[in-house]
């Protein structure tokens, strides 16, 4: 009961699911979600840290795979079917990543309201699946980290939040489908990631292909604005349900997929206009910056015993 009490007053803001501003879309598109943070990121190895703990550096983080091919649809097939056929290899090559690193910049609608930016550097590893967050933004809760691994601590992540209340309570356990993790998110902690996110859309996109009303378009040249103010160029996929039905999850949806990578890094949705002729409505949009793959992530990585992080 008393743990119960304690993890009610923390309120922790814990992640979502895997991908990306919005403002976008015809070739030459940039975004403006590039955080600018000179703070080393969380887990860097200082001088004097045990050998035990000693967080693994990026190793080789590009891709040799080649840009996707995606064009118009063959005859007689849903427009959908070229999206799916590269999203059906794309997961193979995300298989292949063991780990990688990123600034996740995420945004939400909850109850009808548009949350404000979140931005968190995260290490994922997806086997065992595991994640370390630690929030850069908003201020009030930048310092907050998250660490949860597949199959330990009874399926429950560690979490803590910072200033007085971090001082009183320190780190708990919570579950990542919780009311506490879940408030103010879509998806809980352990649908983060882009192998996660390029699931979802296939799911999404299977269950599209049984329907008509779709309109896909592929656009070259995309620019994702990434955190070092370089861009990474993308290509756009855009599905658009011109008319609302009940089986359609989204008017208008966009994925970025990085052309040297090979993987996509955002993903925005948006509902129908709620007056004719008036804006989509944002649903959730999620970004991946700053990616470096196959960094040879270790169990220390994800240990809040490891010195480089902040839980006590």
């Amino acid at each position: 009961m008393m743990l119960c009490k304690i993890v009610r007053c923390l309120g922790l803001p814990v992640l979502l699911k895997c991908l990306l501003p919005a403002s976008l879309v015809l070739a030459q598109v940039a975004t403006n979600t590039g955080i600018k943070d000179n703070t080393p990121a969380p887990g860097r190895q200082s001088t004097g840290t045990m050998r035990a703990y000693q967080v693994a550096e990026r190793a080789d983080s590009l891709s040799q795979t080649p840009a996707p091919q995606l064009g118009p649809a063959q005859a007689n097939e849903h427009p959908l079917m070229p999206a799916l056929r590269w999203a059906y290899e794309g997961m193979g090559n995300l298989e292949k990543i063991t780990d990688y690193s990123a600034t996740v910049v995420k945004r939400e609608r909850i109850d009808g309201k548009l949350n404000d930016y979140d931005h968190m550097f995260i290490k994922i590893r997806h086997k065992p699946f595991s994640v370390y967050m630690y929030f850069l933004a908003p201020a009030k809760i930048k310092g907050q980290e998250v660490i949860y691994v597949d199959g330990e601590n009874n399926g429950n992540m560690w979490a803590h939040t910072v200033g007085i209340k971090d001082k009183m309570f320190g780190k708990v356990l919570i579950k990542p489908d919780g009311p506490i993790a879940m408030s103010g998110q879509h998806y809980p902690l352990t649908e983060l990631g882009i192998l996660n996110l390029t699931k979802r859309l296939v799911e999404v996109a299977e269950y599209d292909v049984k329907f008509g009303e779709c309109e896909v378009q592929f656009f070259k040249g995309a620019k994702i604005k990434n955190g070092s103010g370089q861009y990474r160029v993308c290509t756009c996929i855009q599905v658009v349900h011109p008319v609302p039905r009940r089986n359609f999850r989204f008017h208008l949806a966009r994925i970025f997929v990085d052309d040297e990578l090979n993987i996509p890094i955002r993903y925005e949705s948006y509902d129908w206009p709620k007056e004719p002729g008036g804006p989509p409505e944002l649903i959730e949009e999620y970004t991946y910056l700053n990616l470096k793959l196959n960094n040879g992530f270790t169990d220390a990585d994800f240990d809040i015993k490891n010195p480089n992080y902040h839980f006590r």
